[in-house]
Parts: C-alpha cells; structure tokens; sequence
C-alpha cells in the first residue's frame, strides 16, 4: 500500500483578501513630464508649501487642478482612466464595470537631498494614486513604502520564520518600490505608506491624487 501523498496536479495556494497595487509605467510621457516639472517648479518658487506629511520638501495645497493647465488636466484623465479600469460597483446580483464619478483632489511634491514622507494614509479616499514627473537620481533612496494592513501579526509570534511563497515574505513588515520617472501607483487610500529620505542631487518631483466617491 503506497503512502497518500498531495495531488500535485490540484494543489493550489490562494491569495485571500490581497492588497492590489497597480504599478503602471506611461509610455511617451516625455512631453507631458517636461510641461508638468516646468509647471510645479515655477509653483514651488512662487508659492508656500503646506506640511503635512511630509517631513521636509515642497507640497503644494490640494488644488493641484487650479494652476497646473492643460498639462495637468491631462495628467489626471490618465489616472482616472486607471482608477476607473480597476474599480466595480456592486449591484443586488452582480459587480459591474461602473465607476463612480470622482471627487478628485491632486498635490505636487517636490523632494530634495534628506526629504521623506512619514507614513500615514489618505482618510475619505478609496484609491490614491503618485505620478512620478521626475524621479531625479533613480535608485537614491526616496522609496515608496507601504506597511503590512494586517500590522506585525504576520511576524509577531516568530518574526525570523517567513512564509515560503511568493509576495509573502515581507508578511508583517514593509514592501518597497522604487519610483522612476513617467511611471503611475494606484493603490488602496487606507494603505498606509511612507516615503523614504530622498538622497540624489536632482529634485524629484511627483503628483499625488485622491479619488473619493
């Protein structure tokens, strides 16, 4: 008599109540990027920043649609375009493609040599998104952050043993993207994420956006 064994041919792993993040490079943005920094930098020089989570560097206030033109409102079609992609509405029977209509706030950031962004998340939103315009000097730091929803429960009872499986090795702790120039986040607004110091030479330059229904 054999030994049972696992059926290779039906064993699966699924991933229960995953956290989706859209990652969504822009191809020939190299127009709209050069418009968009000309645009915020002149905003950064002419007007004050607010603080908020921001630890150090520029922000503008949330009315990014009021002085960024033609290159803005064009900036946020994008994004709305990727929200409205990956959003349902339920009805009594089925989910449907039918997004609501977005209440949408935007912001600039501008980040120099030591400036970071605490973790926080976006309060009244369902997704947020980040568009890098100018990343400035890649791979210096400047990482976008986002911690574990579930907190350190994943890692509380034996923080060195891992699950074995891909996208959960980092379960109860933090995963990492490095922003590049021309390149779209999308992700939950009750995420919370941070922004790591930003050591390069060349200001990075980002917008954020909110969507809320």
């Amino acid at each position: 008599m054999s030994e049972p064994q696992f059926d290779p041919a039906r064993f699966e792993i699924r991933p229960l109540f995953p956290t989706p993040v859209a990652i969504a490079p822009v191809v020939g943005a190299e127009t709209l990027n050069a418009e968009l920094g000309a645009i915020i930098l002149a905003r950064a020089d002419a007007a004050e920043g607010v603080l908020r989570s921001n630890d150090g560097g520029w922000q503008s206030n949330d009315d990014f649609a009021a002085w960024s033109g033609e290159a803005g409102a064009r900036l946020t079609a994008l994004a709305t375009e990727l929200a409205n992609s990956l959003t349902a509405v339920q009805t009594d029977s089925e989910f449907i493609r039918k997004p609501p209509v977005w209440k949408i706030n935007a912001w600039a950031n501008v980040n120099r040599t030591g400036d970071a962004n605490k973790m926080h998340h976006h309060p009244a939103a369902f997704w947020s998104a980040v568009y890098w315009v100018d990343a400035g000097d890649e791979k210096s730091g400047g990482e976008f952050e986002a911690s574990d929803p579930r907190g350190v429960l994943p890692a509380f009872y034996a923080p060195r043993v891992k699950y074995d499986i891909p996208g959960c090795l980092s379960a109860g702790g933090s995963d990492f993207i490095i922003p590049k120039t021309g390149t779209m986040l999308l992700f939950p607004s009750w995420l919370e994420h941070a922004v790591r110091p930003y050591r390069g030479t060349r200001p990075r330059i980002s917008v954020a956006l909110n969507f809320c229904v």
